[in-house]
């Protein structure tokens, strides 16, 4: 057999394969709770958000239960049936999150010096989009796609603009919209609307270090929210 090119595998991949090498091996049975986040990250020499990642990842794939409150418990692997898979090339959420703070904060710096009249009513236009959509109990995700692209759109730079989609593109993979089932809310998404709404005063003014300083103090709290404790998921 030739040899072939190894590709490099994600954090949170490899601390998932791990944990899942253990459970296979019986270090973990079924029914039996997995070290604390905390404790998973000083023994793998990682950060807690990438053994958030790696538990939300082992979560889909129907390897383990998150329990509020209690902690991580390993499934019945022959009691489950239709197991989903995370795909390889998916990024990890809050490692996107950390991505989108340099790159976004940016781009809005850049939106703020170059926004003309229609880039900012679309911007209005996507916070009025969320507002409504919180006010229904739905996830105003249409409209927050709407702000960030906009902001880019401001830019007057396709790379700039695509990769922005791509980002958002992401928040549609299986680890993202698990990771959004435990911690987004009504009224986190509440909170991240006065986020928008920062930026977009900072924009309007045309004060490009505000706007950057703006857009990562949202990446830097959309961060946190992710990473809390599960003793406050699902909590409002």
């Amino acid at each position: 057999m030739p040899i072939q090119a190894l590709e490099p595998q994600r954090l949170y991949r490899q601390i998932a394969e791990q944990l899942r090498s253990l459970i296979t091996g019986g270090e973990f049975g079924p029914g039996e709770r997995l070290p604390a986040e905390r404790d998973l990250a000083k023994q793998l020499a990682v950060s807690r958000p990438s053994v958030r990642e790696a538990l939300i990842a082992l979560e889909v794939e129907g390897w383990v239960e998150v329990r509020v409150g209690s902690g991580v418990y390993v499934l019945d692997r022959t009691k489950t049936n239709g197991h989903a898979k995370v795909p390889a090339s998916e990024w990890g959420p809050l490692e996107l999150i950390r991505a989108r703070r340099v790159i976004e904060g940016e781009i809005a710096s850049l939106a703020a010096q170059h926004a003309k009249r229609k880039h900012i009513s679309a911007m209005k236009a996507a916070i009025a989009s969320m507002k409504e959509d919180a006010a229904r109990n739905v996830a105003p995700l249409e409209g927050d796609r709407a702000f960030h692209t906009a902001i880019a759109s401001a830019c007057d730079n396709v790379v700039l603009l695509e990769t922005v989609e791509r980002f958002w593109d992401a928040r549609h993979g299986p680890l993202f919209e698990r990771l959004g089932d435990w911690f987004e809310s009504v009224p986190s998404w509440r909170i991240a609307i006065a986020e928008h709404e920062q930026v977009l005063a900072a924009i309007s003014a045309h004060d490009a270090e505000g706007a950057r300083s703006a857009m990562q103090n949202h990446m830097d709290k959309s961060h946190a929210r992710f990473s809390a404790s599960w003793r406050r998921a699902n909590s409002s």
